[in-house]
């Protein structure tokens, strides 16, 4: 590769941050990936890789600022000089020395480039996007799958950063390049979704994505394929007892889940009805977990439906809960056995007014009025990803949903052990594990963050504000993602992995353009990923969902159909019966 420029020799270069002076005819732009070799006495050839994070031009002898036009008239003699800033990637051999003044600088191609990258050191490598150049930018599956990392946060201006278009394209990216060999098998991913029926069609041909944007697929070695085998849930209408989903868009396919008043009481998930973060400051929490401890010990099943008899008293509905609940506290002959020995009057009054306010979020969630149904409960068992729409639910309802289902899947891997991985996807994650206060939720959050790698249990957060989500999250994502970003929260010290030329890049990015950051990369890598392969709404489904179309998962990226070496032939989530698949053509 012929050289763009040598080494400066007018400002200090570190073994860390160098200048190169730019050949007439060449240039640099940011993100290029540029190498340049030393010779070191006694050491040999020193490389030294960096990334462009700043390129700046000026006039060489120009005293002036209206010299330029003196200078463009061909009066006054001078020249164009660009100059670029390299931060440095790697050094290899390890030996920190600067790059000395008038070394040749080139950028970096094929092994020089994956080397500069630390690609060279990724034995399990996920696509997520194409680099500057043109070329696929990898993050390592072992800062994933909990190896030697875990946890994903992705953070950007909403409707703008596309977090959730990225976080589904790396879900895309892992189930199907092939590095997951024989563990795609039992690989689930859990998407809660709150925006919108959006994610509804993710088994859906994208009825936009034309030959160039299949391209972008192929260069990165992808299917350009919908989700194949998801499983959809949604709230059940409200005062309605046939157990349909409050879905508008998609009528097959999607099932209704609820818990019903035996499950509420024995599971001792009256606590997630008070899941906002300032619950956890008030005393009437004492109460909740007191009434909680009732419930589940005095709840006699009553039937295969779910209902509950408590002293003698039948509930179906979650309204008569509630009334039953306020009857025993406000009764000064039941308000000791159930609000506790020292507990005021006025504390119970406070648990009380908070208990009936969640009747309008909650009682099409927690019934014993319907027929009960196989699939009512949220399970990632029978598909490889599952969506839970939320996006009819008030938020209080969400966050209850939330709280049980992930506390849910903590219990069910604990139980199973290793072997397996579960990602899951949380949107607008400053709402469940908010930088102050505490909640059930949050401690669900945190307990994920900090021993979920042990479980397999991967968390793919998303928020519009890192700054506004508990720090320990954060601090334990061994990938960060950052989006189009507002200029006061690029600002934030939660972005300080970013260079200051990224930090104000990031108010200036455009939709698809993120930029990543992993620990073996001492600098964030901008990436743009491929316009998504799957139907994002209602208008732009293509077709039925498929059924056999695509490599499996575990083949050979860019061969499809050819086994990876270790890898089952077909993909065994093939065979199981997927409820979308009953979806007919739009």
């Amino acid at each position: 590769m012929a050289p763009v420029g040598r080494v400066l020799g007018t400002e200090e270069n570190t073994p860390l941050l160098f200048h190169v002076a730019l050949l007439e005819g060449s240039y640099l732009q940011l993100d290029d990936v540029v190498v340049t070799i030393r010779a070191v006495p006694g050491v040999g050839p020193v490389m030294t890789a960096g990334i462009v994070t700043q390129v700046r031009a000026r006039h060489e002898g120009a005293s002036f600022g209206s010299d330029v036009f003196l200078i463009a008239d061909g009066v006054l003699p001078a020249q164009v000089q660009e100059i670029a800033e390299i931060t440095t990637t790697r050094v290899e051999p390890e030996v920190y020395v600067p790059p000395l003044p008038g070394e040749q600088v080139r950028r970096a191609t094929g092994d020089e480039r994956a080397t500069a990258l630390y690609f060279d050191m990724m034995d399990k490598r996920i696509p997520v996007g194409i680099g500057r150049d043109g070329n696929p930018i990898y993050v390592n599956l072992e800062f994933l799958d909990g190896t030697r990392g875990a946890h994903v946060s992705i953070s950007g201006i909403s409707g703008v950063a596309t977090k959730t278009s990225f976080a589904l394209f790396l879900l895309h990216s892992i189930f199907r390049c092939g590095v997951l060999g024989r563990a795609a098998v039992n690989t689930k991913a859990l998407v809660f979704s709150v925006k919108g029926e959006d994610l509804l069609f993710l088994d859906h041909a994208n009825s936009r994505l034309d030959e160039d944007k299949r391209a972008a697929y192929g260069r990165l070695d992808l299917p350009a394929e919908p989700f194949r085998s998801v499983g959809f849930f949604a709230p059940p209408l409200p005062d309605d007892i046939s157990g349909q989903p409050n879905v508008a868009s998609r009528k097959t396919g999607v099932a209704a889940f609820w818990w019903t008043i035996q499950e509420f009481c024995a599971g001792e998930l009256l606590p997630y009805v008070f899941a906002d973060a300032e619950d956890d400051r008030n005393q009437y929490t004492i109460v909740v977990h007191q009434v909680a401890l009732r419930l589940r010990t005095d709840a006699v099943p009553a039937g295969a439906d779910g209902a509950v008899s408590i002293d003698g008293q039948l509930v179906r509905t979650y309204s008569e809960l509630v009334d039953l609940i306020v009857d025993r506290l406000t009764d000064e002959e039941t308000r000791r056995d159930w609000a506790g020995p020292v507990t005021g009057a006025g504390t119970v009054n406070a648990f009380v007014r908070r208990l009936r306010s969640s009747l309008r979020s909650l009682r099409s969630l927690i019934r014993a009025d319907l027929a009960d149904s196989p699939r009512r409960k949220v399970s990632t068992a029978d598909q490889q990803v599952t969506v839970v729409d939320l996006h009819n639910l008030p938020e209080r309802a969400q966050r209850f949903v939330v709280g049980v289902v992930l506390a849910a899947e903590t219990r069910r891997k604990e139980e199973a052990g290793p072997g397996s991985l579960l990602f899951t996807m949380i949107d607008e994650l400053n709402k469940y594990a908010p930088r102050e206060g505490a909640s059930p939720i949050k401690e669900v959050l945190l307990d994920i963050a900090e021993r979920g790698r042990s479980l397999g249990i991967i968390l793919i957060g998303a928020q519009q504000t890192a700054s506004e989500v508990e720090r320990r999250i954060i601090a334990n994502s061994s990938i960060k993602v950052v989006g189009r970003l507002d200029s006061a929260e690029a600002g934030r010290p939660e972005y300080g992995f970013l260079p200051p030329g990224q930090r104000a890049r990031a108010t200036l990015a455009k939709p698809g353009t993120m930029f990543v950051s992993q620990p073996e990369i001492p600098v964030p890598l901008a990436v743009e990923f491929p316009f998504p392969a799957w139907a994002t709404r209602h208008s732009e489904t293509a077709g039925p969902p498929p059924e056999t179309a695509g490599p499996p998962s575990g083949s050979v990226p860019g061969q499809p159909g050819k086994p990876a070496p270790g890898t089952i032939p077909r993909n065994p989530f093939d065979l199981l019966p997927n409820p979308s698949d009953e979806v007919p053509p739009f």
